[in-house]
């Protein structure tokens, strides 16, 4: 068998004038740097290979000059269709001034067009992209008015409106692994991602193309086991091993055993957020996280909900993923984004895709830079900046409920807490709150219409979308609405009850979200004064978001007034309470169930509007459902009809 070893010179040396590439990577994992080194070398010492097109799902870079920054020089590329352009400002910057075409497209439909091309098929059909600025009606993601080919199609299938992503052959692969041996069997045992290359792998190979892996060491011929083996020899074209500057496992960490799982640790050792404006925002938008449930973090601001879940002793509770491929754990932040320590488990990242394209996250949360009237967000492009989707789309499209988490402004904004009170020490010279966002990388319009519960988290206000628009629905104590928040909006939201944030978010101890989140004060929550024969029902600043939490409050009432033999009467607090639309009919339902087997006479009360015509809604009006402004109306209302 052929000796696949060569050097990363003569590896470049493969790339010809035209050719399309690919390469791999997310963030500073798993990029071949070597390869690209030395392509960058050849280009500028011979002027070629010229004219490449560059295909690429994730943003493979530090934002300075390392990664896909070494291919941002005028005549190496001629055209880019990728996912995340954030971290390649060189290449970003040759797309903005009209130097080479560019695409921006979801990060996981370029994930899923390897494993396509790989299978010979015509392209990728799928609902990702609708009505965002991938959406032929809209931009049909080009960057610049030179990109005039049509790479995304609307289509009609069964009567739904999809998008077609047709496929085109590759080339080149630039991938990276662990561990080689000569026959070019490869391994990614020491990699924190094994990301996409053995689709793309397949694509290049079933393209007619040529195959190059970067790797970190060789192992002799028939060493490695094939249950290790990632990318098979047969793939693979050429082998390349590394300088171990150039095989960093991140572009800030050289190895950590901990990303490659090879054993447990008991933490990061970070310790405990200081109370910032980052902290605040991810203490409120971790009141969201589901028990039990699958969870997305994205770059930025909602790392710190990682943190935070930690803090709070919740991580045990629940699985957070990443897109790249991690599944259970600690997602890692910064430069090691997309590495995580403690994970379940590590599926290539075009599988996490299917995942998440499928509806499997229970929540999403993810940074937002502007935010438009009708609830789109924009983070992908700003005038001459261009950022990218990366995943957005494919996560913010598909979760079942999303938390948009950031400042509420932006550029010099500086805040402090004193004595659990929320200043404004500086105000942020650019508002984030507009009429209408540059572009819509998250459509809130379809997402109202298709009844997803969508919040939008900042330091100093929360807001919710609504059929009718953005509703602010918190404040944070100190704060004048008017002046902090209405006065620093491009558009004037829907104003109903907006109520006070949790308090417990602007104090420096911890909140004991855990005992909200797992219920664990339900004995406290629900109570019998069996003298009076009342039973009270404590649901203040309760959020009821799932079945199982539906059930756990019907098997708590029926423990408390099972035994009794008689029926009670019932005073319900609804203050600052939250009843999700998906679980409003049960719960309603679980109510009136327990009303006819216990209760006597019922009363609810809540000092918010919104809540009482809401609970009004839920409850079967024909039964007589009194729901009073306040705890005394409701203790009145039942001493009353004593007296009577």
């Amino acid at each position: 068998m052929p000796n696949k070893i060569i050097s990363a010179e003569a590896a470049a040396r493969l790339v010809s004038d035209g050719d399309t590439i690919t390469t791999s990577g997310f963030v500073g994992i798993g990029v071949p740097e070597a390869l690209l080194k030395a392509l960058e070398t050849r280009f500028l010492d011979s002027g070629t290979p010229r004219d490449l097109t560059l295909i690429f799902a994730a943003g493979q870079g530090d934002g300075k000059e390392r990664g896909l920054n070494r291919l941002g020089h005028k005549g190496l590329l001629r055209r880019v269709i990728g996912g995340h352009w954030g971290l390649i400002p060189k290449v970003a910057a040759l797309a903005v001034a009209g130097d080479i075409e560019g695409w921006n497209l979801p990060q996981g439909v370029i994930s899923h067009l390897f494993r396509d091309i790989a299978a010979g098929k015509p392209g990728t059909l799928t609902h990702v992209g609708l009505e965002t600025f991938v959406d032929p009606r809209l931009q049909g993601g080009r960057v610049n008015d030179i990109s005039t080919e049509e790479v995304v199609r609307l289509m009609d299938v069964g009567g739904e409106k999809v998008l077609f992503y047709p496929t085109r052959p590759i080339q080149v692969a630039l991938l990276r692994g662990s561990t080689a041996d000569p026959a070019g069997n490869v391994t990614m045992e020491r990699e924190a991602l094994t990301i996409d290359n053995l689709a793309q792998a397949m694509a290049v190979k079933n393209s007619g193309g040529v195959v190059i892996v970067q790797v970190e060491r060789i192992a002799a011929r028939g060493a490695l086991s094939p249950r290790d083996v990632e990318i098979p020899g047969a793939l693979v074209d050429a082998v390349v091993v590394a300088s171990p500057e150039d095989h960093m496992q991140t572009y800030a960490t050289p190895y950590n055993h901990a990303f490659a799982g090879e054993f447990r640790v008991e933490g990061d050792g970070a310790g405990d957020m200081p109370l910032t404006a980052r902290k605040i925002i991810a203490r409120r938008a971790a009141f969201e996280l589901p028990v039990g449930g699958i969870v997305n973090l994205g770059i930025g601001m909602p790392e710190g909900v990682a943190a935070v879940a930690s803090e709070e002793k919740l991580l045990d509770h629940l699985t957070l993923t990443a897109e790249p491929g991690v599944i259970g754990g600690q997602p890692a932040s910064g430069l090691d984004f997309g590495a995580a320590i403690n994970t379940d488990a590590i599926v290539a990242q075009n599988q996490q895709f299917d995942l998440y394209d499928g509806g499997g996250l229970d929540l999403a949360i993810l940074g937002m830079a502007e935010v438009g009237a009708d609830g789109a967000v924009n983070v992908s492009r700003f005038g001459p900046r261009l950022a990218g989707a990366g995943g957005f789309i494919n996560i913010s499209q598909n979760a079942q409920a999303v938390v948009f988490a950031g400042t509420f402004t932006s550029v010099g904004l500086d805040v402090g807490v004193e004595d659990g009170v929320l200043d404004i020490r500086s105000e942020g010279k650019v508002a984030k709150f507009l009429q209408q966002v540059e572009q819509v990388t998250f459509s809130g319009a379809r997402a109202a219409r298709l009844g997803k519960p969508v919040l939008y988290v900042t330091e100093r206000c929360v807001f919710s979308l609504t059929p009718n628009g953005v509703e602010l629905i918190e404040v944070a104590p100190g704060m004048d609405i008017e002046r902090d928040i209405l006065g620093h909006m491009g558009f004037r939201p829907i104003l109903r009850d907006p109520v006070e944030m949790d308090a417990r978010i602007f104090r420096p101890e911890p909140m004991e979200l855990r005992v909200d989140l797992l219920h664990l004060d339900l004995a406290d929550r629900i109570a019998l004064d069996g003298a009076a024969r009342v039973l009270f029902i404590n649901f203040g600043k309760l959020s009821l978001r799932s079945l199982r939490e539906v059930e756990m409050i019907r098997r708590r009432v029926e423990e408390v007034c099972g035994p009794l033999g008689h029926r009670v009467d019932v005073i319900a607090n609804y203050d600052g309470a939250r009843i999700d639309p998906e679980v409003e009919d049960a719960y309603g339902a679980m109510v009136n169930a327990l009303e006819d087997r216990f209760y006597g006479r019922v009363t609810r009360y809540s000092g918010s509007a919104f809540m009482r015509m809401k609970l009004g809604d839920v409850f079967e009006r024909g039964r007589g459902a009194h729901i009073f402004e306040s705890a005394e109306e409701a203790r009145s209302f039942l001493g009353n009809r004593t007296q009577g």
